[in-house]
């Protein structure tokens, strides 16, 4: 596709130079995200009792652990969009797919108060020998 000024003209120099722009942008990123070297944090929080706030605060500890170079595992921020969190069975099946997604991180990192959910999630990281974390809420 050619790039046109502003005027609806072709401008081929122009064009080049903001595809050669656009090409290092994505060079940049692509160097930026796809650090193979970037540790995977499992984050654990609350996530039943007051939803909105509790997914609010996840996306704020996800955003921590991204500013500190880590690659964020929120799994509760994915199964509930996706299983019913007020259906036993699938709140389980939820869960079991966190830890099994928790089994692939480098380490957990805890944050606020420790709901039975999230209790479960640190004796599998226990289990695993997982580095452990802990974070108060008002820390993020």
């Amino acid at each position: 596709m050619m790039y046109k000024n502003s005027e609806g003209y072709a401008d081929p120099t122009a064009g080049a130079a903001i595809s050669r722009i656009m090409k290092e942008y994505r060079e940049q990123q692509k160097q930026r995200y796809a650090d193979k070297n970037r540790r995977k944090i499992y984050v654990a929080s609350r996530y039943a009792g007051d939803v909105e706030a509790n997914v609010a605060a996840a996306i704020r500890y996800c955003r921590r652990v991204i500013d500190e170079g880590h690659m964020p595992i929120a799994s509760h921020l994915l199964y509930p969009q996706i299983l019913n969190d007020d259906s036993p069975n699938e709140r389980e099946l939820g869960l079991l797919f966190g830890l099994a997604l928790l089994s692939l991180c480098d380490e957990v990192w805890v944050f606020g108060a420790v709901s039975p959910g999230v209790a479960r999630e640190i004796e599998e990281a226990e289990q695993l020998k997982k580095r452990l974390r802990y974070f108060k809420e008002a820390d993020v």
